[in-house]
Parts: C-alpha cells; structure tokens; sequence
C-alpha cells in the first residue's frame, strides 16, 4: 500500500520530469505575462559587472537562463546516473530543480547567478569520479578548473577550495601529487584572464575579482531581505533538514561510496547557508545553486524513503511550491 501511495507513483513515474518541465515552463509565461517588465539589475557584490558589462533585453535573458537551467537540469540528472545517488536511475532531482527556478520569478532573468550552477555541478562530477581513484590528479584538475570558474563569477566562492580539498580528502584521492594538480586547476581559468587582461590593457578585469573578495559587506543587510526571499530560504531549509536527517539516519542503506557524496553535499549546503547569512548580498547569486544541491537530497528522501510521515511531508512539499509561486507573482505585481 505505501509503495502505491501518490509520492511513490510521482517520484518514480516516468512522467514527472516532463509534467515537471511543462509547469515549469508555466511559471515562467505566467511569471513574465503578469508582472510589469523589468531590467536584469545587477547586486552591488556582483562580479558581474566585471566579466559580464552587459544587460541582456528581459525576452532573451529569460531565454538564455531558461537553457542554462535546464542544462543544469540534465547535469542532476548525469549525477546521479553516474554515482548512483539515488540508488536508482531517476530524474525526479531536475523535476524539482526546475520547478523551484521557476516558483521564483526573480531567478528568471539573465545575470551571474544564472550562470553559476552548470560549471559548479560539473566540478562536483569530477570530485566524485575521483573517489578512491589512484590516478585522480586529472579528475582533480578538472573539478578545480571548473570551481575556479564559479570563483571568477562569483569571488566568496573562493572560500569554498579548502571544502573541496576536504572532500577530496574524504574521498580519499587526495595525494601530494593531486594537490598540486587541484591548485594548478583553480588558477587555470586565472590564466587566461591574467593574459587577456594584460593583452587589451585592462589589469581592472582581473582585479576585479580579488578586490571583490575582500569586500565585506554589512551582515546587517540580512534584515533587509523582503518577505519572498525569507519565505524561499525557509522552505528550502525545511526540506534540507528533514533531508539531511533522512540521510544519517537512513545512510545505511547506502554504499559507502553514496554515503560519502551525500555527507559532502549536506556539507557544501550547509557553508552556502553559513554566506548567506555573513554575506546576504549574494543570495540571488546563491540560490540556483542552492536549489540545485538541495534538490539531489530532496530527491534522495522522496524517492526512498516510504513511510506516512514522508508522504504528507511530500505532499505539504508540493501545496508550499503552490503557495510560493502565487505569493512572489502577488506580492511582485
């Protein structure tokens, strides 16, 4: 009987990544048909205005982040297929990625933020094909390279390479030699900016990023963050800890493997929190990744967990999705 319940039949049905995308796909005509036009504005800590000094109309940047999350979507997917996560292969993880993007209209537009989950998921598929690798200096390489382009795009992620080096660590592929090699990753992508900064002349562009890093905005601009961001913050945070308990609690179940990607997962959420609250500047730019992480644990939780209690949970889940998306269209008209 619990097998047959509703959250069993969405999560593993072979139509809820489609249905997931058409609602999505919803949220952002209705979000763009209903609420006044408005410009790609930029936050005062976005780098951005370094690497990216354009502004694209609100019609092609919603289209322009529509593809990048939804190739975000698919990486999820490649995740999990991958490592076994899930210990299954499903998609439900992209179904819920994309449905958060779009309950939330101000994600909708073109910026860093839009930008930033594809190459930051693409260096967590390296750092897990490297777990318990003895050549996995080039696995290493590329997780790096690919953090080292999040960190161009967004500076305070450069607080986030002694985490992967951790993870690294307890994937337990970290040797002198990979070390070496993660480093020389992370600064690959400086390179090429170093150069094409020194060849036109223009050492600001790659300035820009370091002097951005030791700016420190107040921390009292967290009370500042209107009621729709507040309200975002804490559902997601909801489904993180009742995830994240799932996972401990249930973990042994798992393989050791699976235990180990999932403990660093709740690990990176848990840091991408802590910045928030030190530097709420940098919540739009935060929160597609954060959606996008979170969703794997989610998906980890819906999809095996099989109990009375996970399924009102999923379904007070879906009805908070529902009532999200009304409020930010309400509340932005």
């Amino acid at each position: 009987m619990k097998g047959n319940s509703l959250r069993s039949q969405v999560t593993t049905g072979r139509f809820t990544l489609p249905v997931a995308f058409i609602l999505s796909t919803a949220c952002w005509v209705v979000a763009g048909m209903m609420l006044p036009e408005r410009s790609a504005t930029r936050s005062p800590g976005e780098t951005g205005n370094h690497l990216l000094p354009f502004v694209l109309p609100d019609g092609l940047g919603w289209a322009v982040s529509f593809l990048l999350y939804i190739f975000a979507g698919y990486l999820l997917i490649a995740l999990n297929n991958t490592f076994g996560l899930i210990r299954i292969r499903a998609s439900v993880q992209s179904a819920i990625f994309l449905l958060l993007i779009g309950i939330c209209p101000a994600l909708h537009l073109f910026y860093t933020g839009s930008l930033l989950p594809v190459p930051l998921l693409l260096s967590l598929y390296f750092l897990f094909r490297s777990y318990q690798h003895h050549k996995a200096s080039g696995n290493l390489f590329y997780s790096f390279c690919f953090l080292g382009i999040s960190t161009l795009l967004l500076p305070p992620l450069i607080w986030f390479i002694p985490l992967w080096l951790l993870g690294a660590y307890n994937l337990q592929c970290l040797t002198l030699k990979s070390f070496f090699a993660s480093l020389t990753g992370w600064f690959f992508p400086y390179w090429f900016l170093l150069g094409h900064a020194y060849f036109y002349s223009e050492m600001e562009l790659f300035y820009g990023p370091f002097r951005q890093l030791t700016t420190f905005y107040p921390i009292r601009q967290i009370l500042e963050l209107s009621i729709p961001q507040w309200s975002i913050l804490g559902f997601l945070l909801i489904i993180y800890i009742v995830s994240t308990c799932h996972t401990f609690f249930k973990g042994y179940q798992d393989k050791i493997r699976t235990r180990s990607y999932l403990h660093f997962l709740t690990l990176v959420i848990l840091c991408l929190y802590v910045l928030i609250l030190l530097q709420p500047i940098y919540l739009s730019e935060l929160l597609p990744i954060l959606m996008g992480l979170i969703s794997i644990l989610a998906a980890h939780f819906f999809v095996l967990s099989d109990s009375r209690d996970s399924n009102i949970f999923f379904l007070a889940s879906v009805i908070g999705v529902c009532i999200l998306f009304g409020y930010n269209i309400w509340v932005n008209l």
